[in-house]
């Protein structure tokens, strides 16, 4: 008789993490999600944070198990979720981010031009698809949204189990306490209502916790201005790289850098084999690697970015509320080619601008619902009384410049 597949993973933040479905453990143990084991969940935050080292792999198997919880507290509740359906939510919370490249979102436009990582995701479900006979359609119909709208949420909306998990893993490793949320109150207090998610009233304040601790989290770590400095300044030293291989100068990098450092692959051409091997051959430790070697590099841009980059000598960071004159950029690019006896070319690479911003609620999007009654649901905006969460819905953004430390000197 065949055994039984089973599989306990022990998780930092939820402890025994039990998986006795043999097509989950079929899709853990493809090298595609392996991978994800070598991309770390919050890019450079480490560089401020020492304990963020965690990885996309360990989000997504917490992602699936925050979904395994939910399922059976709705099925708990009357909600009618087949096997059939679970099995392929939770492998859908295992997939959801396999389309992520080296250093999560830091390099997402610069590896592969303009093409995101839900679309790169698709790809890859699709191919493994093709790879699995077929075993993961319905897992690709509920990433897609065709399925039951509360099955679809749960994955992906502005309270679903990706942002339960990664705001509660985040915490846990950057040990900002502030954006710690109660996920397992959350999840216990959800509900379907007209086949849509919705939060009993009870877990109103849970909810509100959720979206304080959603703003604190990216203005104190996802957003600090020495992680935005040091992920502009990472993104800098690829683009250098691309340019000098674009011009004939290669380079050292493993055989998948060198390929997309060497050509503009975008929406149009991602779609092949080649693109598509090569893609799922990259991870943070190529990216590292070359870094560390270029630091000696015959290009005297790129072996200062990265000379300056391993040793953590992070470009200095102005963050306004006013944007960023074109003069103040251009007398700071005009003392970078004299600092460093560079053309106002080369000096392009050493200031860097742009904007940032975080939307802690949409109200234009899928909302959060709360339930007082199976006739009386109310958006979350309307339901609370702590605060004007019309603030929480407003953009906040700022606007930055990143140059070397060495023109405060």
């Amino acid at each position: 008789m065949k055994k039984a597949a089973h599989k306990i993973i022990n998780d930092p933040v939820y402890g025994f993490i039990s998986i006795d479905d043999e097509l989950l453990l079929r899709i853990i143990d493809h090298p595609w999600l392996q991978r994800m084991r070598r991309i770390r969940q919050l890019g450079m935050s480490n560089l401020v944070y020492p304990g963020a080292q965690h990885t996309r792999f360990q989000h997504v198997v917490g992602a699936m198990h925050l979904m395994q919880s939910a399922i059976h507290i709705l099925r708990n509740k009357g909600c009618e979720i087949s096997q059939s359906d679970a099995r392929s939510a939770m492998a859908a919370m295992l997939l959801h981010d396999v389309g992520h490249g080296p250093f999560s979102h830091v390099l997402e436009h610069s590896i592969v031009d303009e093409v995101s990582h839900e679309t790169i995701s698709r790809i890859l479900m699709r191919r493994m698809n093709e790879q699995m006979n077929g075993d993961i359609s319905d897992v690709i119909k509920i990433f897609d949204g065709h399925c039951q709208p509360f099955l679809h949420q749960l994955m992906s909306s502005q309270l679903d189990t990706d942002r339960l998990d990664y705001l509660r893993r985040d915490c846990f490793f950057t040990g900002v306490t502030e954006g710690t949320i109660g996920s397992d109150r959350i999840i216990k207090m959800l509900n379907v209502a007209n086949n849509n998610l919705v939060v009993e009233s009870k877990g109103i304040y849970s909810i509100e916790n959720f979206l304080i601790a959603r703003r604190l989290m990216y203005w104190q770590v996802y957003l600090h201005k020495t992680v935005v400095a040091a992920e502009k300044m990472l993104i800098q030293i690829v683009r250098r790289a691309s340019y000098l291989a674009h011009r004939g100068h290669m380079p050292f990098a493993a055989p998948s850098l060198q390929y997309f450092l060497s050509r503009d692959i975008n929406e149009t051409n991602i779609d092949t084999d080649e693109s598509i091997n090569h893609f799922t051959n990259l991870d943070d430790s190529d990216v590292l690697s070359a870094i560390k070697v270029w630091q000696t590099d015959s290009d005297k841009v790129l072996s200062l970015l990265s000379t300056w980059f391993v040793n953590r000598s992070i470009f200095t960071i102005k963050l306004t509320r006013e944007p960023i004159t074109q003069d103040y950029l251009d007398v700071l690019k005009t003392s970078v080619a004299k600092t460093f006896s560079l053309s106002m070319e080369d000096a392009e690479f050493f200031v860097i601008s742009g904007q940032v911003s975080s939307k802690t609620y949409s109200l234009a999007t899928d909302r959060i619902n709360i339930m007082y009654s199976p006739t009386d649901i109310r958006d979350i905006s309307e339901a609370s009384d702590m605060f004007n969460l019309q603030a929480l819905a407003h953009s906040d953004k700022r606007f930055y410049v990143c140059f070397p430390k060495a023109l405060l000197e």
